[in-house]
């Protein structure tokens, strides 16, 4: 048989890379679309064949295909996709109302416009300082559709998110245990009418070892007032006292903490001391004073920890002595993670789990023109831990926080065994 030679279309070498790119997003827009027309598939033949022995007096089926719903568009992370939901006839009847059954898809609800995943996008973009006004044609380029992103849609999103933040915000705390606790002030570039918005975050390790968020306010410059009135306000819906908290040196909160839970033990954050020490330093002293202060936090146990310090001393006290005193001047609160276990350093040396949920927000230096709301400001940053939250992992070693709780001594991060136990 003789071969059949197919030509080989052009070669598209010399294509623009705009025209690349475009053809590479249509490509990946068609896989999804692809993708969530076999899901919802699949989801249906399953509804289907559950109920496939099901039927009338005359011998049919109760549940059956019937079509197509409607052709919608919803936005995704790779666009604007086409979807054709399969529609199912489901004649069977609640035998407690007498209303008729209705198939409801879990992977493409009737309400559902776009994903779960665009909506996080929206508080991002306003605590950047983008207005609700400008969210339309931003996301329309980056999405390639404005469908279902009206500026009305954002408004009513901006306002459900306001009244989800405000039941956060007034909670009962009685129920549930924060064993240790971060808090931090996050300078956002939403400018209002006086000032940049300041958000005071708190978030908490349950004794299962699950992180979450404890409080959020708008608060005044990190006042200790500010600070207090959010611990307090927090103590009044039945929050109980952290055995150790960790924050900035710097903040008022330790002034609060101090006059509402007086019994909590401190933990200076290493990531703003370091950045406080060398800026005590001339650049060239940098290399060496960071090698010196990692052998302190990241030492083998708080004896040796405390000799890294003397070693410090000895090498910049001379030269450098206000560097030196910011780290001698708190060194119980810099080294008290070390009488906690030792799988919980990595946790307590910081205030990584704040930093991190705002670090693209936080390091932005550009401020928008314009009034914003704070209400709104507070709204979308609740929005953006919440969205967070769901990705956070326990602590390390989650079964220890509970005995932290319960008074359990640890030396050289190891659990030491209570004495009654030893004697039996």
């Amino acid at each position: 048989m003789p071969l059949t030679v197919v030509p080989h279309p052009p070669s598209d070498d010399n294509r623009p890379a705009s025209d690349s790119a475009a053809l590479i997003d249509q490509i990946v827009r068609e896989g999804a679309r692809r993708m969530l027309a076999a899901a919802l598939q699949a989801e249906v033949d399953a509804y289907i064949a559950q109920f496939a022995d099901e039927r009338d007096a005359n011998g049919r089926r109760l549940v059956v295909r019937n079509g197509s719903h409607a052709p919608r568009e919803v936005l995704t992370a790779a666009g604007a996709i086409e979807v054709r939901a399969p529609r199912i006839n489901d004649k069977r009847t609640d035998l407690v109302t007498g209303e008729r059954r209705r198939f409801a898809s879990s992977i493409l609800p009737p309400w559902c416009r776009k994903t779960p995943k665009v909506s996080e996008v929206l508080p991002l973009l306003y605590l950047h300082g983008l207005s609700s006004g400008d969210f339309v044609p931003a996301l329309g380029q980056f999405l390639g559709s404005t469908s279902g992103l009206s500026a009305s849609v954002i408004t009513k999103l901006t306002e459900q998110w306001k009244a989800e933040q405000r039941t956060f915000a007034t909670r009962d705390l009685s129920g549930v245990d924060y064993v240790y606790l971060w808090a931090d002030g996050i300078h956002v570039n939403v400018r209002l009418e006086e000032e940049r918005l300041c958000l005071l975050v708190m978030i908490g390790v349950r004794s299962d070892g699950r992180k979450e968020l404890v409080a959020l306010a708008d608060g005044y410059r990190e006042s200790t007032e500010s600070w207090a009135d959010l611990l307090r306000d927090c103590k009044r819906r039945g929050m109980h006292a952290p055995v150790l908290a960790v924050a900035d040196g710097a903040l008022g909160f330790w002034g609060a903490l101090g006059e509402v839970f007086p019994q909590a033990r401190a933990q200076r954050c290493w990531f703003h001391k370091i950045a406080n020490v060398l800026g005590a330093l001339p650049k060239s002293a940098h290399p060496g004073a960071k090698k010196a202060l990692a052998e302190i936090w990241n030492a083998e146990d708080k004896q040796h920890a405390e000799a890294a310090v003397a070693a410090f001393q000895d090498a910049y006290g001379a030269k450098y002595g206000k560097a030196v005193a910011k780290v001698t001047g708190d060194i119980d609160e810099l080294l008290a993670f070390y009488d906690f276990p030792a799988e919980h350093w990595i946790h307590l040396r910081t205030t990584n789990p704040i930093e991190s949920t705002f670090a693209t927000v936080r390091h932005r230096t550009k401020v928008t023109k314009g009034p914003r709301s704070r209400a709104a400001g507070l709204a979308m940053a609740f929005k953006l831990i919440e969205s967070a939250q769901a990705r956070w992992r326990s602590v390390n070693a989650p079964h220890l926080v509970a005995l932290v709780r319960a008074g359990a001594r640890f030396e050289r991060g190891v659990l030491i065994e209570r004495e009654e136990a030893s004697a039996a």
